[in-house]
């Protein structure tokens, strides 16, 4: 349950809400303008201003003094304001990576992912005069697909400090801040954070809207939306993997090419601008320098992301269902949370007649999908299981 953070593969790779990616460049960065190219986009599809993304509505405000301020009196603002957001009395927020919302967003539709409750969370603690640290969480790499651009996820939390007015000289110490997850405790366990800017957590959200509308197949708007994203953070590495693939889906690959020349110029070993530099040479007619690169990318990333999902498909396929179940394993080896991996090892284990895996995975599935679309369709899918199972169970010899 894990979409703070967005980069794009394009095949290819770009950049959602990437909140593990590496941003602290090797050498002096150029500047980001000379990337840009305005021109080629319809100016209509520009978003929302940056600031946008943390302002209260009217709802929220009121929503502030009147249920925050209840529970802060008694409780404290931090507690205070966790209760009012998080009870499952009170908001009932669900967790759904769709799409990532700005603060309004979040709370208007009571559901987001978790940079959308990072976002909204920061909010309100702002509105209360709260310390806000911002974290980038180091955990495995995520990757998602779809059609042929692939997604890696990563992930930020918040910490709060005391109110302003608790600290000598506004000074916030480490031992009083409180940490706020939307992930299980199981997926942390272990894991380190870095701290990371305001600014950085916009140019995430700015970067995930991209990535979004490059899923839809929106690319005026994904380029505003990288571009603004750019602009933010210019050490913000996975929003010039966005604004690449972007001008690769229009047309432009002299562009791309540009754009992830100057990511390599600053991280050498970026696998993912590496993977989409390599199709950018293979557009532009430059087959032997691609496979130089291609080369070197086989050496940083032997098992591209979704080779054994791939072959466990083909497998399918074939109806060969235990070899099926061996590759969707490996898959699940080293990305334990993504949900279709999960119900692809059901389907390999149904076919293997192995009810109880497929129950489980099923329920792994579901436990593990992003959207609340997924988290019905694997739970009726599940239901469906059971139920014909409890049937069968049922039948008495005749």
């Amino acid at each position: 349950m894990r979409k703070s953070s967005l980069t794009l593969l394009a095949l290819v790779l770009a950049g959602l809400l990437s909140g593990c990616a590496t941003q602290v460049p090797q050498q002096q960065e150029p500047e980001p303008s000379v990337l840009f190219h305005d021109e080629l986009f319809r100016p209509e599809a520009r978003p929302e201003q940056a600031d946008a993304v943390f302002a209260l509505t009217p709802e929220m405000q009121a929503y502030l003094e009147r249920e925050i301020a209840q529970h802060a009196r008694s409780k404290g603002g931090r507690q205070g304001l966790l209760d009012a957001l998080y009870n499952k009395s009170m908001l009932q927020l669900e967790y759904d990576a769709a799409v990532t919302r700005n603060a309004a967003e979040a709370f208007g539709a009571r559901r987001g992912n978790c940079l959308s409750l990072v976002l909204m969370t920061s909010a309100f603690a702002k509105a209360m005069n709260l310390p806000v640290r911002f974290n980038s969480v180091y955990v495995e790499d995520l990757w998602s697909r779809s059609g042929d651009l692939y997604v890696l996820s990563g992930h930020v939390n918040l910490s709060l400090g005391r109110p302003m007015m608790e600290h000598a000289a506004g000074r916030v110490f480490e031992s009083e801040l409180l940490t706020i997850d939307f992930l299980p405790p199981e997926q942390l366990r272990g894991q380190r954070s870095r701290v990371i800017e305001e600014h950085t957590v916009v140019a995430m959200f700015l970067n995930n809207r991209a990535a979004e509308e490059l899923q839809l197949g929106h690319t005026d708007a994904a380029y505003w939306w990288a571009r603004a994203a750019v602009a933010k953070d210019p050490r913000f590495m996975a929003a010039y993997n966005t604004l690449g693939v972007v001008y690769r889906r229009a047309g432009r690959a002299e562009f791309a090419e540009q754009v992830f020349r100057n990511v390599m110029a600053q991280e050498p070993g970026n696998a993912q601008t590496l993977s989409n530099l390599v199709l950018v040479l293979r557009d532009r007619g430059r087959g032997a320098e691609a496979e130089l690169l291609a080369a070197k990318l086989r050496d940083l990333q032997p098992d591209p992301p979704f080779k054994f999902y791939d072959q466990g498909i083909l497998a399918m396929k074939r109806g060969e269902f235990q070899e099926a179940k061996r590759l969707f394993t490996r898959e699940i080896e080293r990305s334990a949370y993504y949900h279709e991996f999960h119900f692809w090892l059901a389907l390999a284990n149904y076919g293997l007649g192995e009810m109880g895996e497929v129950r489980k995975h099923l329920a792994l599935a579901r436990d593990n999908s992003t959207t609340v679309k997924d988290r019905q369709r694997y739970a009726a899918k599940l239901e469906s299981i059971r139920s014909s199972t409890v049937r069968v169970s049922d039948r008495r010899p005749g």
